[in-house]
């Protein structure tokens, strides 16, 4: 240390020269402390700057050392041999050079200090005092104790705060002039006042906090300890874990529960998940409701910047396939209206069977509520394949004739013969627009959902009604049988005054089977391909999900189909066909079917054993006949023409199965038997 004599001439020049702005930065820097705080200094200096500030014109420096309070030789000594006593009794320290050891002020440091094997962490320190019985708690915080990083004291106090009953949050910090951290604040939940007085905030000016200050070697030292808490602790795990210093996600378990609740998981299927990833659903560490919180902050990130992130999805999916094409209808705004894609598969397959589409936007599950419509065709292993889908903002005339424009657009100018929709009015008017030559009907997946909606406890799962309404739905093949069988079912169950009922009976042209005779549909009518549509999507778009989101999971539903197709293809190339009549022609449908539809043509091939065949022309008219028909009910149609032309060639029955869905019905099956008991005359070649 300096002499007196040569310290009382630095500290007059540094007087003389400063004009009292030493005074100005020694005040600044004791403002800087809370008020709680004691300064002191040694003796000696002490009446080195009294003698150097007699001068002192303005009185002010003189002052201010009279507030500062003289250190003890048991104070000095304390400050020489241990510096955490020295921090816990709030003294600052005098330098060797300067006179003043403050914090570092004007210099740039980085957030944390190098990690050293020798150097021994609070933590360590911590268990070896419990371990000696030192302290009651096994972690226990004490002014001085050091850390390499903010983030390791937090983590130390909150461990601490976890063992006492508390939680803690981050509190005042400051910087310095280069804005380098140098002082934060860890207090307890409970500081702090509430924002309102009659609340139910569970703030009430809690002290317990700790201070934490910068080392010289870049890193963080407890300058300030306070234990008191005035409210009551907490003691159960169940009770911690509510505080939201106590919930740990890790980045791995957030990244978990993202892959999850995007693939549309829930929330309790998530946390069971995560329970057996620890053990059991008690280890697991936080709530459900911190994961509920966390999942709603996934969909908003998820949400940031969407349109971008859907823009880029579209052209990752450009470069993977190069017959991917999307278009976009924006309003005034240059905001999204209408969003519509597809790709080079769906454009091959709506190629090959896109005669009959099912159009539906009934899903609207997503951030915007946006409807979702989508394109729906079936292929040749009677699969729902998918051809388009367009998110849409409203469902007006307008929009309508952009969307089935563009979608035949984008499948290279080939129009659907028919198309299956939903019963909206604005529908049916852009389908007559764009489509004048197509025939248009309802899906009876819309007609049988409303039936439910609307006749109540007729209509439960196990009721006969229920029943035979389906029946009278989808297995009436003609127009006199339809509406025999209608009038019947009414008045067995005195339903003939029901409105819904009465309602759909006069728009039956539009939906009901028998009506579609002669209209190639593909037997879409009968099998709910919307239904279809709308459960996959429901499977894998989560609700409410961003447009990006929905866009690659609607990726993931197409490929899922694409697997599915290549199952079917490969059960038809390499598995053999059951036969369950072992006739030449059954023979000769097993290799020119796929297994699907030769499934389907076995059954009707045996159901054609159930009737009789009456020769009204030679080779030209037959009458089919029903073995049972005095046992049938009166309404059920046991009698059909089939009518052969083309030299044998052509049989078509009044049943027009074969018009509706491509396959031979089991009256013409019969009729060939006996007109011609050979294979052919059913387009069953190996061209198909």
């Amino acid at each position: 240390m300096a002499s007196a004599e040569t310290e009382k001439s630095s500290m007059s020049t540094l007087v003389a020269e400063s004009n009292g702005s030493v005074c100005s930065a020694v005040s600044w820097g004791i403002s800087n402390y809370p008020d709680s705080a004691v300064f002191g200094i040694d003796p000696e200096r002490l009446s080195v700057l009294r003698e150097v500030t007699e001068d002192d014109p303005s009185g002010r420096f003189a002052d201010l050392l009279d507030s500062v309070d003289v250190m003890t030789e048991t104070d000095i000594a304390d400050l020489d041999g241990n510096r955490a006593s020295r921090m816990e009794n709030r003294y600052v320290a005098l330098d060797d050079k300067v006179g003043w050891v403050t914090r570092n002020r004007k210099v740039a440091m980085p957030d944390e200090r190098a990690t050293s094997a020798e150097r021994v962490i609070a933590l360590e320190t911590a268990l070896t005092g419990f371990a000696e019985r030192k302290t009651d708690t096994v972690v226990t915080p004490s002014v001085g104790l050091t850390f390499d990083s903010i983030i390791e004291a937090y983590d130390f106090y909150n461990l601490y705060s976890w063992e006492t009953g508390f939680g803690i949050r981050y509190a005042k910090s400051r910087t310095n002039v280069k804005g380098t951290r140098c002082m934060q604040e860890f207090v307890c939940c409970c500081s702090g006042k509430p924002k309102e007085p009659n609340s139910t905030s569970s703030r009430c000016q809690c002290q317990a906090m700790i201070r934490l200050l910068r080392t010289d070697d870049d890193g963080w030292y407890i300058n300030e300890f306070r234990s008191s808490h005035n409210h009551q602790m907490l003691n159960t795990c169940a009770e911690k874990l509510h505080f939201p210093s106590h919930r740990h996600i890790d980045k791995y378990t957030r990244e978990l529960v993202s892959q999850l609740r995007e693939n549309n998981v829930n929330l309790s299927k998530v946390y069971s998940t995560l329970a057996t990833f620890f053990g059991r659903v008690e280890n697991v560490p936080f709530t459900k409701r911190c994961l509920r919180t966390l999942c709603g902050k996934l969909s908003r990130e998820q949400a940031d910047d969407d349109v971008r992130k859907t823009m880029a999805i579209f052209s990752e999916m450009k470069v993977q396939d190069s017959e991917f094409s999307y278009n976009v209808q924006v309003d005034d705004e240059s905001r999204i209206r209408t969003l519509m894609w597809t790709n080079g598969r769906s454009k091959k397959q709506y190629h090959h069977f896109g005669d009959v589409v099912t159009f539906d936007t009934t899903y609207k599950t997503n951030l915007y509520d946006m409807p979702f419509g989508i394109f729906v065709g079936v292929n040749n292993h009677f699969q729902s394949v998918l051809y388009a889908g367009v998110l849409m903002r409203d469902e007006t005339v307008d929009t309508f004739k952009w969307i089935f424009d563009e979608f035949v657009k984008m499948m290279g100018g080939k129009r659907p013969i028919t198309i299956l929709t939903d019963q909206a009015r604005a529908m049916e008017v852009a389908i007559e627009d764009v489509y004048p030559d197509a025939t248009q009907r309802w899906c009876k997946w819309h007609i049988l959902k409303k039936a439910k909606e609307s006749l109540g406890s007729n209509y439960t799962k196990k009721s006969d009604f229920r029943a035979e309404f389906h029946k009278l739905v989808h297995e009436m093949l003609t127009i006199e049988e339809f509406e025999d069988r209608w009038a019947a079912l009414l008045e067995k169950y005195s339903l003939t005054k029901n409105t819904h009922l009465t309602q759909i009976y006069e728009t039956r042209q539009k939906w009901a089977k028998p009506y579609f005779a002669g209209k190639f549909c593909a037997r879409q009518t009968s099998t709910g391909r919307s239904e279809s549509a709308n459960h996959m999507l429901k499977q894998y778009v989560p609700p409410s999900c961003s447009m990006n989101l929905f866009v690659k999971q609607y990726n993931k539903l197409q490929f899922d189909r694409e697997q599915e197709e290549g199952f079917q293809e490969k059960r038809t190339r390499l598995s053999g066909a059951v036969l369950k009549v072992n006739t030449p022609l059954e023979m000769h449908a097993s290799k020119v079917y796929t297994r699907k539809m030769f499934e389907i043509f076995g059954g009707i091939l045996y159901e054609s054993g159930s009737y009789d065949v009456e020769e009204i022309i030679p080779k030209q008219k037959y009458i089919v006949t029903h073995v049972k028909a005095e046992k049938r009910e009166k309404w059920f149609k046991c009698r059909y023409e089939v009518n052969v032309s083309d030299n044998l060639g052509y049989f078509s029955c009044i049943c027009g199965l074969f018009e509706h869905m491509g396959m031979v019905c089991c009256h013409s099956l019969q009729v060939s038997e006996v007109a011609m008991p050979r294979v052919g005359g059913f387009g069953l070649t190996s061209d198909i």
